[in-house]
């Protein structure tokens, strides 16, 4: 006699919710203490260079310009060229959706 109905369904009888890749990317890219302090730089919409981010910081640019790649990938800055200067600015939009997804993550998960 087999016992599976009164078993709770398993891992692979629906489809678990998660998170948006984009959203794990956005985690990510907030998990290191370096970048939350570049983060920190673009409060009130200040936009700034590799170069400007890197003295502030008290990096190298070559380090500045890796966490700044990654914060754009998680979708935390966005940039824009101005000649051969890139400048980085806070995304907010990115960032919205990310806590919203995450938002319903968790309401669905706790």
């Amino acid at each position: 006699m087999s016992h599976t109905a009164d078993r709770p369904p398993g891992p692979q009888s629906a489809p678990t919710p998660g998170l948006a890749p984009q959203t794990q990317e956005f985690l990510k890219a907030l998990g290191s203490p370096t970048r939350q302090r570049i983060m920190m730089l673009f409060a009130h919409g200040a936009e700034m260079s590799v170069g400007e981010v890197a003295e502030r910081v008290g990096i190298s640019q070559a380090t500045a310009s890796q966490q700044l790649t990654l914060l754009r990938r998680g979708g935390v800055v966005t940039s824009r060229r101005d000649g051969k200067t890139v400048f980085y600015r806070a995304d907010r939009d990115g960032t919205l959706a990310a806590l919203s997804d995450l938002q319903s993550y968790l309401a669905t998960c706790c």
